[in-house]
């Protein structure tokens, strides 16, 4: 359903996007997650036409991007961050006219709003004006607005933001009901969203792609093999330095300070055994430890991991090599 090769995104000296590929089969939920800046907004803008690529294939549903942007466009239903809305419309009227748009044939368009009105849940304010909504009804109509022509491909980017735990419920019901009817790619910062609803996950960092698998493998060896809890005693400078020189310690998760100069420390770790390693290295840097224990690692220790630690930067050359952007893009 969609094909991504060697996707490059540039504002002059930088890379926004740095040479992506990945591809996404019909019927599949994925999670596309990263830090702020990290590229993935801009990979939604382009996926969805919004924004044009300095380099790189984008295949929607088998249609080229590029060279036919209106074709693909027809395949995608698009719910951006903020949702842009006619605020002095009222909510059918506004659906009816953005169904017109995207070439609902007349004789479907009553029944296409109506449907999109139930699936994101706000059929008792169709007749109320968008501009007297609350923020949580807002997005839901920009819900709707990217179901109404019945795509087959939803890109929805951050469909959760201001919506009260209920409402966030009712959003991830739907977004799970999508699963082998229509592609979905879930842009979101709540990782509990992600693990409840997505098949799969891609995560970027600093425009590359640096985790990809479903939710349970990326927990699984080699991306955040392990997770220790240390507790002990000492300075905690002197701590996280000893921890990080440790053979196997990929990263520092998390200190918290406990009672009197006690800490808690969450590590990341590859498989192995580490924990003998930590334990020699506290001993011999003569710092208290009190105990030491496995946990499983979660979703957002391995997203913590993949996303502090540097990038592979090999394809970088060959993305500086592309063509300036155009004067006058904008991020």
């Amino acid at each position: 359903m969609i094909q991504v090769e060697q996707l490059v995104k540039r504002y002059g000296e930088r890379i926004a996007v740095a040479g992506i590929s990945f591809r996404i089969e019909p019927g599949e939920v994925v999670g596309f997650l990263g830090p702020n800046g990290a590229g993935k907004s801009t990979t939604l803008r382009m996926l969805t036409g919004y924004l044009p690529p300095t380099s790189g294939t984008i295949k929607i549903g088998g249609i080229d991007a590029l060279s036919d942007p209106i074709g693909a466009r027809r395949q995608i239903g698009y719910l951006p961050e903020s949702v842009p809305l006619y605020r002095e419309m009222r909510v059918e009227e506004y659906l009816r006219y953005r169904a017109r748009l995207k070439g609902v044939a007349r004789a479907q368009v009553s029944k296409r709003v109506d449907e999109s009105l139930q699936l994101a849940t706000i059929t008792d304010v169709r007749k109320r004006i968008i501009g007297q909504l609350s923020k949580g009804y807002r997005s839901r109509v920009g819900i709707a607005d990217a179901l109404v022509a019945d795509p087959p491909l939803l890109v929805l980017d951050e469909p959760t933001a201001g919506l009260d735990p209920n409402q966030i419920r009712q959003v991830r019901d739907l977004v799970r009901s999508m699963a082998g009817k229509k592609t979905v790619i879930l842009s979101t910062h709540i990782l509990p969203e992600v693990e409840s609803s997505c098949s799969r996950v891609l995560i970027i960092n600093q425009g590359q792609i640096v985790g990809e698998g479903a939710p349970g493998e990326l927990r699984s060896a080699g991306q955040g093999a392990q997770v220790f809890t240390l507790e002990g005693r000492g300075d905690r400078e002197r701590f996280e330095s000893v921890l990080k020189a440790v053979d196997g310690v990929k990263a520092i998760i998390d200190v918290a300070a406990m009672e009197g100069d006690g800490l808690r420390i969450r590590i990341d770790a590859a498989a192995g055994p580490v924990d003998e390693r930590i334990f020699s290295a506290v001993a011999a840097a003569g710092l208290v430890l009190r105990g030491l224990k496995r946990e499983q690692a979660s979703l957002e220790d391995v997203f913590a991991a993949l996303t502090t630690r540097e990038p592979d930067v090999s394809a970088e050359p060959e993305a500086k090599a592309e063509p300036e952007a155009k004067a006058g893009e904008k991020s």
